[in-house]
C-alpha cells in the first residue's frame, strides 16, 4: 500500500512537471497601439511578473484556470480569465485611466518618456480630459487653461490688441520658452499673439516645466517652457465638431478628424473665431478687439515598417485684429476721434518628425520645422510690415540601458527678422539670430527609489559665443506615499529687442540693440516633496510643495525714455524670483479637486528702491472642483482664482481681486453634449478700480494691465462626436 502511494505520488508529480506552459504576454495602448511598459501581472492574487520596455512578459504556468489583473500606473486595471491547456500568446489592451492625477502621466518633454512620479525634472500636465473640456469653455486658444496653474500668469500687455504672454514663477514672457512637439514656436517679432494662436481641441497634452529647462532645449527656457503635444490618429475613425458663442460676440468653429491605417494616417484640425469690437467700460475705446481668424493643421502620419513612424505637417494662421476708438472702427472718424490700431498676421509653418526604433528599447528621432510670420501693424500715424522666419533641426537619441538611459543629440536653430517695406521711421534694423547646440543627458535609476540625472549642453551663438549649460537633478522615493526631488540648472537668454515685455511698444520706438550687449545668463535651484495616497480604490490624494529660487544675472532691461524712446541696456546687477508654490490634487467620491498657491517674491536687484517686478502677485490662489455624472449624463465645474496686490510702474499697489468661474454640461448620448459656462461671474474689471488710459481721446496712453477688462462673459457650445459609441 505505501509503495503504490508513492508511486502515484510520483507520477502526479511527473505529470504537473510536464504540463509547463509558456504565457507570452504583449500589452498595448487602446489609443495608440504603443507598448505599454512595466505593467504588472497579478496571477491569482499574486504579482508573478512585470512586462518589460517592449511591454512584453513570459510566463510558466502549469495547466489550469488562472485570474489575472494587468496594472500600470496610468492605465484602468484589466482583468483577464484564461483555462492555460498549451502554450498561449495573448494581447492585453490597456485603456488609459479616464481620472487619474497628474502624477501618474507619462511625459515627452524628458526626452526619455518618463513618467511624472519618477522624474527628476518637475513637471505638469494638463492632459486629454482638460483639452476637451477647455475646447467647449474656451475653444479659441489655451491661455485660460495655462493661467488657471499655480505658478502660470497670463499676462495681457495690450488693451488694444488683446496681446498676453505666458509668465512662470514671477519672470517676464520672454523667459517662458513655447514649443509644440519639442519644437520652438514663438518668440521675438512672432511671439505677438502666439499663446493666443493654439487651440485646445488639436492637442493630447500640455506639458508645464517650471524652472530652467535650458539643458533640453536650448536658450529662453530661464522661468520654464510650454510644451504642446498634439494628437495622433487611432485604428478608430475620430470627429470632432464644435460651436460655440458666448455674450462677448464671440463665434467659434472647430473642427477635428484622424483615422490610422495599417501604413498611413492623418489628423486634421480646422478653426475658425469671429470676435466683435466691445466696449465693456463704455469709455469709447475697445476693450475687446475685432478678430477674424482661420487656422488650419493638417498631419500626415507614414508607418513603412513596424520601427518606423514619419510625420509631415503644416500650420496656418490668418488672423486680423482691429482696436482702438470705437468710433473710428465703426467708420465714423473725425478730428478728435481718430485712433487705432489694426494687425494682421500670417503664419506658415512646416514640420517633419522621424522616429525610429534601434536595436532593443533604443529610438534615433529627426525632426525640423521651418515657419514664415507676417505682420502689418497700421496705425492712425503709422505703417508697419515686417516678417520672421524661424528654422528648427534636430537629431537625438535615446538609448535605455540596463536601468538607465542616455539622451544626447545635435540641434540647430535660428530666426530672421526683416523690413518688408522701407520704413524710416522705424529706427529697427535688420537681424538674425543662429545658434548650433549639443545636448547630452544620462538617467540613472537606483534600486528602484531613487533617479539620478546629470544633462550638459553647449550652444554656440554667432554674435554672443558660446554658453555652456549643466544641470543635475535627483528623484527619491522614500516609501509608496513619500518622495522627494531636487536640482540646479543654468540657462541663457540672447537679447533680443523684440521680446516680449510687460507692455507692449509700439515698434516705432524701439531702438536697435547697442553694441556691447551681453546675453542674460542663469541659475536656477528647485527643491520640492511629494505625498501621494490612494484609499477605497477609487479616491486620490496628491500633495506637492516646491521651493524654488532663480537668479538672472546682467539683465536685458527696457528703458522707456521722456520721448517715448525704448533703450536697452545690460543691468549691473540681478534679477532674483523666489517663493514656493504648492498644489493639492484629489479625487474623493467621484469629485475631481485642484488647490494650488503660489508665493512670488521678484525682485530687481539693480535698483535702489521699488525693488519688485510690477505686476506680479505675491499671492495667487488657484482652485478647480469637478463632478461628472456619467449615468446622469451632467458634468459641473466650478473654478476661482485669487490674485493679490500688484506694484504698478510707479510704485503704487493694486487691489487683489477673486475671479470665478462655473461650467455644466449635459450630454445627450455619447455623440452630443451641451455646455453652459460662464467666466468672470462676479465681473470684476480693472476699470472699476481706475481709468484704463490717460490723455486725450487723439492721443490716448494705455495703463499696463494687471486684472482682466472684458468683464462677465457667458458662452454655450455644441459638441458633436458622430464615430463616438
Amino acid at each position: 500500500m505505501q509503495r503504490f502511494i508513492v508511486l502515484f505520488f510520483l507520477l502526479t508529480i511527473g505529470k504537473v512537471v510536464s504540463a509547463q506552459y509558456k504565457l507570452s504576454v504583449s500589452c498595448r495602448d487602446k489609443s495608440t497601439s504603443e507598448p505599454v511598459a512595466k505593467v504588472t501581472i497579478t496571477v491569482n492574487g499574486i504579482n508573478k511578473s512585470v512586462a518589460d520596455e517592449k511591454g512584453e512578459a513570459l510566463i510558466s504556468l502549469v495547466s489550469g484556470k488562472y485570474s489575472f489583473v494587468f496594472s500600470a500606473i496610468g492605465y484602468s486595471d484589466q482583468s483577464l480569465y484564461l483555462d492555460i491547456k498549451k502554450d498561449t500568446s495573448i494581447t492585453v489592451v490597456l485603456e488609459t485611466a479616464s481620472k487619474n492625477l497628474d502624477a501618474v502621466m507619462v511625459i515627452s518633454s524628458t526626452r526619455n518618456n518618463q513618467r511624472i512620479e519618477n522624474s527628476p525634472l518637475k513637471v505638469e500636465v494638463l492632459g486629454r480630459e482638460e483639452m476637451d473640456e477647455e475646447n467647449t469653455i474656451k475653444p479659441g486658444n489655451i491661455a485660460s487653461i495655462l493661467g488657471d496653474i499655480s505658478g502660470i500668469q497670463i499676462q495681457q500687455s495690450s488693451a488694444t490688441s488683446g496681446n498676453s504672454n505666458v509668465r512662470i514663477q514671477g519672470l517676464d514672457g520672454r523667459y517662458t520658452q513655447i514649443l509644440r512637439d519639442g519644437l520652438p514656436l514663438y518668440d521675438g517679432f512672432s511671439g505677438g499673439f502666439g499663446i493666443l494662436s493654439i487651440p485646445p481641441l488639436d492637442l493630447k497634452q500640455v506639458e508645464l516645466i517650471k524652472g530652467s529647462a535650458s539643458t533640453l532645449y536650448g536658450g529662453g527656457a530661464i522661468g520654464g517652457l510650454v510644451n504642446i503635444i498634439s494628437r495622433r490618429p487611432t485604428a478608430k475613425q475620430e470627429a470632432v465638431f464644435t460651436l460655440n458663442q458666448s455674450t462677448l460676440k464671440e463665434t467659434n468653429f472647430n473642427t477635428f478628424l484622424s483615422k490610422r491605417y495599417k501604413k498611413t494616417g492623418y489628423t486634421f484640425f480646422g478653426g475658425y473665431t469671429l470676435q466683435r469690437k466691445v466696449d465693456v467700460n463704455k469709455d469709447g475705446f475697445s476693450d475687446v478687439p475685432d478678430i477674424n481668424a482661420v487656422i488650419a493643421h493638417p498631419r500626415l502620419f507614414f508607418y513603412p515598417d513596424g520601427k518606423t513612424t514619419i510625420i509631415a505637417g503644416y500650420t496656418a494662421i490668418f488672423e486680423k485684429r482691429n482696436g482702438g476708438d470705437m468710433q473710428v472702427l465703426n467708420g465714423k472718424a473725425d478730428a478728435t476721434h481718430q485712433y487705432y490700431e489694426k494687425n494682421k498676421t500670417n503664419r506658415h509653418s512646416g514640420e517633419i518628425l522621424v522616429e525610429r526604433k534601434l536595436s532593443g528599447s533604443s529610438k534615433m528621432e529627426l525632426k525640423g520645422s521651418i515657419s514664415s510670420f507676417d505682420r502689418t501693424i497700421t496705425t492712425n500715424s503709422h505703417y508697419f510690415k515686417g516678417n520672421q522666419s524661424n528654422y528648427y533641426s534636430e537629431l537625438a537619441f535615446i538609448v535605455p540601458y540596463k536601468k538607465n538611459t542616455l539622451v544626447a543629440g545635435l540641434n540647430i536653430v535660428g530666426d530672421k527678422f526683416s523690413k518688408q517695406q522701407p520704413s524710416d521711421y522705424v529706427p529697427l534694423n535688420n537681424f538674425s539670430n543662429n545658434t548650433v547646440g549639443l545636448f547630452v543627458q544620462n538617467t540613472w535609476n537606483i534600486k528602484d527609489k531613487t533617479t539620478v540625472e546629470a544633462g550638459l549642453r553647449d550652444d554656440y551663438h554667432k554674435t554672443f559665443g558660446n554658453f555652456l549649460l549643466p544641470r543635475v537633478a535627483l528623484f527619491h522615493r522614500f516609501n509608496d506615499a513619500w518622495a522627494a526631488r531636487a536640482g540646479i540648472g543654468f540657462g541663457y537668454k540672447t537679447p533680443n529687442a523684440l521680446s516680449p515685455q510687460v507692455t507692449d511698444y509700439a515698434i516705432e520706438n524701439i531702438q536697435p540693440l547697442p553694441s556691447g550687449i551681453k546675453a542674460e545668463k542663469s541659475v536656477g535651484y528647485n527643491a520640492e516633496v511629494n505625498y501621494k495616497k490612494d484609499w477605497d480604490n477609487k479616491n486620490e490624494l496628491f500633495i506637492n510643495h516646491a521651493f524654488f529660487l532663480t537668479q538672472i544675472s546682467r539683465p536685458v532691461i527696457a528703458n522707456e525714455l521722456a520721448n517715448g524712446d525704448v533703450i536697452f541696456s545690460n543691468a549691473a546687477k540681478s534679477i532674483l524670483t523666489k517663493g514656493f508654490d504648492t498644489y493639492v490634487r484629489a479625487i474623493v467620491h467621484e469629485w475631481e479637486i485642484y488647490l494650488g498657491y503660489t508665493f512670488t517674491v521678484a525682485e530687481r536687484r539693480y535698483l535702489q528702491q521699488n525693488q519688485f517686478i510690477p505686476l506680479t502677485p505675491k499671492h495667487r490662489m488657484a482652485f478647480t472642483v469637478v463632478r461628472d455624472f456619467e449615468e446622469k449624463g451632467w458634468r459641473i465645474g466650478l473654478e476661482g482664482s485669487y490674485n493679490g496686490y500688484q506694484y504698478r510702474l510707479d510704485g503704487s499697489k493694486t487691489p487683489g481681486y477673486f475671479f470665478a468661474a462655473a461650467m455644466i454640461e449635459k450630454k445627450f448620448g455619447r455623440k452630443l453634449s451641451l455646455v453652459l459656462n460662464g467666466e468672470n461671474l462676479l465681473d470684476f474689471r480693472q476699470s472699476k478700480k481706475e481709468a484704463l488710459y490717460t490723455g486725450t481721446v487723439t492721443n490716448p496712453a494705455f495703463n499696463p494691465l494687471w486684472g482682466p477688462i472684458d468683464g462677465r462673459v457667458i458662452n454655450l457650445s455644441l459638441k458633436v462626436t458622430p464615430f463616438k459609441k
